[in-house]
């Protein structure tokens, strides 16, 4: 915006942080004042405030409204970027920053004047839709409408439902198979050389490295063996433009497509905006890009909107209140979405955090419930314009549970060769086996259990009858089949019957009131009693999960699982006739019915394969009864759980994981595959040391194991591209010795000390929740009233992802997080100058955790420290990863734990100074600034 001084709103506004509460009132006077008379003021009148569920948590009073300027953003704005927070909606906005607290509330204010004056603006570039919307809004009392009104203009002409603003996908014709090439080195670099600028500078690491990337797009030699190759890259390499180059080279060349696989959002956002160097041509504005997309994000349906629960959350549905105007900001925003992805996407992530996720999960297809071509929306959907350009993409950006997912599909469905991913890079490949071990897995609980009651049911009252609204559930969704086939019709009846006996709402309690409904429900109570009864250590008391080995199993246990089994068949049988009569409909050719058009047809199919997706689940949970009581089978690890949360039980259950699940993935993934190419930084583990610090080694063999090429007798080729950084000049390690383990006074001054020393920067991983929680209630009130403010998952109502934009933005803020801020995270700069992790993070010592260690020290002939040591060094070397991004960053790691081993240093890149020290010592360091010569050689800590 032109004009930075817009006259401030005559409304107060109120800000509340950990350092205290600011009020201005309508003539623009500021005061502090207390919580309670905070919160007072916001109970009289509506009040201006940024994020008010993270208000209310600073005040401690939940139920607190006001009128929320992200709100307004995100109906002026829809799909825009903003970091939520003072500074963030002054550069949003073109106002001048804030200098301290006290000037927040004016900023509110005069943030607040220029949305309106965004709206009164002739090229306000989203104002259509807007009235409309509006006027919805006035309807559900939304404490903006009023106010809004007299600035946003009546059109002259009607505007369109914003289903109807939305471009229709056309069906194409399949994509040639790719033709063969292989592509020449010096190729390759040229196109490295494009991508990265020409003049900028070489670096030769990452020309090796794109090099090596073009052996999986060489033609396949023998059916079942894939052309493969496992890199490591060291930060700061550049692999994402390393494999892309070839990739892209190759799309060109071949006319194919390739798959490119992460494990975090963070990455696949990464991956979009670097596509764009090798196909430019993509872009959100470009109309012909739309139609015939060089690059398409794929996501699982739980990811995007689903078009036909809006309309019925927009028309009723059971919206009202404060989902009711989520479901309209969320309508205006799907009229200006790029692809439709609420989770991750353009969807501002602190959105649903406003409405306490209410409704987020409704607008989604979580539940399988897709009508397909029975949908009014279907050519417009989402989803299925997802699934369509990704058939004709050059490059398909999606994640490692969805590759997996839709290669067992395409595998399932015997479909060609376009049909499954055939050229596949695995970024952030260090993470694959822990995602097969998720997408393979088997899991019978009352969570699982409530889910397939609902698919099959829909909906239901507490009367347990269907209710009314938006068509669900089997028959709803299969009526005109039911009544044109007798056969079928009886199938979906007795289907229903089956499900009848699945467990319903309330579950947990009758469970706990020893009064279970159903052969299922008294299933579980046998798995809680069991898993209690069992239990020697003790977390039951403490509200931490417990389990125990699915062996020896007394004989009621038996019998109730015999008995919940033959409900699950009861179930699974007329649902496998019912797919025969589908099948036998859609084969029927000319003498199918008259009702059964194209799109009858392609809604048939689209419920046959979410059927099927039912029958592997329902047959899976037979298998894993079928095993109770029966011989170990030497594949799979089975045990019995209970899952609690804060002292509180929330679901139980049987559980199966395959021993290794890069079994079933080779199978799936690898095999159909013709090159596939697993990448990472910390893809080997570095125990094996030579002589001196520069002779460490990765260990490949643990790499070529957990990679899956020995299920297909494949030895894939090998590839190691060192980090550019100079870790001497860069980093350092410093190891508190003088913290107690379990002193958690101790702990929070520790971490306290340490970011009032770094002036924040500081990215504090933590290994429990609870001591994370415990340790930012002690701290950041006082850091906040030295200008120091602090975050934390687990605690701020605000997505993990906007909690790290919230942390990139402000180089003075802090961050306290778990695993998810451990994998994934960019923030080069200035923003992240210390990572401070609490104690090391040993492997939880679950039922499958030993049955794998066990294996693996077979294998291997090693040892059962050798094995945990490998887990914990993989966590560490991901931790320091988010150190240095960049060579011009800075930075120190700070463990605070006195016994930290010193064969775990490995995990740190060669040449990084280590140092033992007390915290006053590791304060002085971090006081001298500019990181110290002279320190300590990993072989020196090594021999110490």
């Amino acid at each position: 915006m032109a004009d930075r001084n817009w006259p401030a709103l005559t409304l107060p506004a109120l800000h509340a942080s950990h350092s205290g509460c600011w009020l201005a009132a309508p003539d623009g006077k500021v005061r502090g004042l207390s919580r309670g008379e905070a919160i007072m003021s916001a109970a009289e009148t509506p009040l201006l405030m940024l994020n008010a569920p993270l208000v209310a948590s600073r005040l401690g009073y939940p139920e607190l409204s006001g009128l929320d300027l992200l709100e307004l953003f995100a109906f002026v704005h829809p799909a825009r970027f903003m970091v939520p927070t003072p500074r963030g909606l002054a550069h949003a906005l073109d106002l001048p920053e804030p200098a301290s607290e006290d000037e927040v509330p004016l900023l509110l204010a005069r943030a607040a004047a220029a949305l309106f004056a965004r709206c009164d603006a002739d090229d306000w570039a989203e104002r259509e839709g807007a009235w409309s919307v509006l006027q919805s809004l006035v309807r559900h009392r939304w404490p903006w409408a009023q106010l809004l009104l007299p600035h946003v203009k009546r059109p002259e002409r009607a505007e369109r439902w914003v289903f109807s603003k939305l471009p229709e996908w056309e069906e194409r014709p399949a994509r040639p198979q790719a033709a063969h090439t292989v592509l020449d080195g010096d190729a390759v670099a040229d196109r490295l050389d494009a991508l990265t600028g020409h003049g900028s500078e070489k670096r030769e690491g990452q020309r090796d490295y794109a090099r090596a990337a073009a052996h999986v797009f060489e033609p396949r030699r023998e059916r079942g063996q894939p052309n493969m190759l496992l890199a490591e890259a060291g930060t700061g390499v550049g692999k994402t433009l390393g494999y892309l180059a070839p990739a892209s080279l190759w799309s060109q060349q071949s006319g194919g497509t390739v798959w490119v696989s992460t494990y975090t959002k963070a990455l696949q956002r990464q991956l979009r905006r670097e596509s764009r160097r090798a196909w430019p041509d993509f872009g959100p504005n470009d109309e012909a890009a739309r139609e015939t997309p060089a690059v398409v994000v794929r996501k699982g349906r739980d990811n995007y909107l689903c078009l036909l629960n809006l309309e019925d959350a927009l028309q009723g549905g059971g919206f009202t209140g404060r989902p009711a105007i989520f479901a309209q900001l969320v309508a205006r925003w799907a009229a200006f979405t790029e692809d439709g992805d609420m989770v991750g996407g353009d969807l501002p992530g602190w959105l649903p955090t406003l409405f306490r996720k209410r409704g987020l999960a409704a607008l989604t297809d979580r539940r399988g419930e897709c009508v397909y071509a029975g949908c009014p929306h279907f050519r417009r959907c989402f989803i299925e314009r997802a699934a369509r350009d990704s058939a004709h993409a050059d490059l398909v950006i999606a994640n490692h549970a969805l590759v997996m997912v839709h290669a067992a599909r395409a595998q399932h469905r015997e479909e060609g060769a376009n049909a499954r991913p055939a050229r596949i890079v695995f970024d952030e490949g260090h993470h694959l086996f822990d995602a097969a071990d998720s997408t393979f897995a088997a899991q019978l609980s009352g969570s699982e259990a409530i889910e397939m009651r609902r698919w099959v049911l829909g909906p239901e009252t507490k009367a347990g009858q269907a209710r009314s609204g938006r068509r669900r559930g089997l028959s709803a969704r299969l009526a005109d089949v039911a009544s044109y086939d007798e056969v079928a019709g009886k199938a979906i009846s007795d289907a229903r019957d089956a499900a009848m006996l699945l467990p319903a709402d309330g579950w947990l309690a009758r469970i706990g009131e020893s009064e279970p409904m159903g052969a299922i429900e008294n299933l579980l109570a046998h798995v809680r009693r069991l898993t209690h009864a069992r239990d020697e250590s003790g977390s039951g008391e403490a509200g931490y999960g417990i389990e125990t080995e699915a062996a020896d199993l007394d004989g009621p246990f038996l019998e109730a699982a015999g008995e919940a089994r033959d409900a699950l068949a009861r179930l699974r049988q007329p649902l496998m006739k019912l797919m025969a009569r589908l099948d036998a409909l859609i084969a029927s050719g000319e003498d199918a019915p008259d009702w059964m058009d194209g799109q009858t047809r392609q809604r048939i199919e689209g419920a046959r394969h979410a059927m099927s997706w039912r029958i592997d689940s329902l047959s899976a949970w037979e298998a894993l009864l079928a095993r109770m009581g029966g011989p170990a089978d030497p594949d799979f690890v089975d045990w019995l759980a209970v899952d609690r949360a804060e002292a509180r039980e929330f679901d139980i259950g049987l559980h199966r994981r395959w021993l290794d699940p890069m079994k079933p993935f080779a199978a799936t993934v690898l095999e159909p595959a013709h090159g596939v190419m697993q990448t990472s930084a910390t893809l080997c583990d570095r125990s094996a040391i030579a002589e001196g610090d520069a002779g460490r080694e990765p260990d490949w063999a643990r790499a070529v194991a957990r990679s899956g090429a020995g299920h297909l007798g494949l030895s894939p080729k090998l590839a190691e591209a060192a980090s550019p950084f100079d870790y001497a000049a860069q980093a350092e390690v410093l190891i508190v010795t003088d913290v107690p383990r379990g002193d958690i006074g101790a702990l929070a001054a520790a971490y306290g000390r340490l970011i009032e020393t770094s002036a924040g920067g500081v990215l504090g991983l933590f290994t429990a929740i609870r001591r994370l929680r415990a340790v930012h209630a002690r701290i950041a009130d006082r850091l906040a009233r030295g200008g120091l403010p602090l975050y934390a998952q687990h605690v701020d109502p605000i997505d993990t992802g906007t909690l790290v934009d919230i942390f990139r933005d402000d180089p003075r803020a802090s961050l306290l997080g778990t695993d998810a801020l451990r994998d994934g995270v960019d923030v080069p700069g200035d923003s992240l100058r210390l990572v401070v992790m609490e104690q090391v993070p040993w492997a939880k010592p679950s039922i499958l955790h030993r049955a794998r260690r066990a294996a693996h020290v077979e294998q291997f002939d090693a040892n059962r420290q050798a094995y945990d040591d490998a887990i914990v060094r993989a966590r560490i070397a991901q931790a320091f990863g988010r150190l240095i991004r960049t060579k011009d960053d800075r930075g120190r790691f700070v463990v605070l734990s006195p016994a930290f081993p010193s064969r775990l240093l490995s995990a740190f890149p060669q040449g990084t100074p280590v140092h033992r020290l007390t915290l006053d010592d590791a304060l002085q360091r971090l006081q001298g600034g500019v990181l110290c010569a002279g320190p300590a050689t990993f072989e020196e800590e090594r021999e110490a």
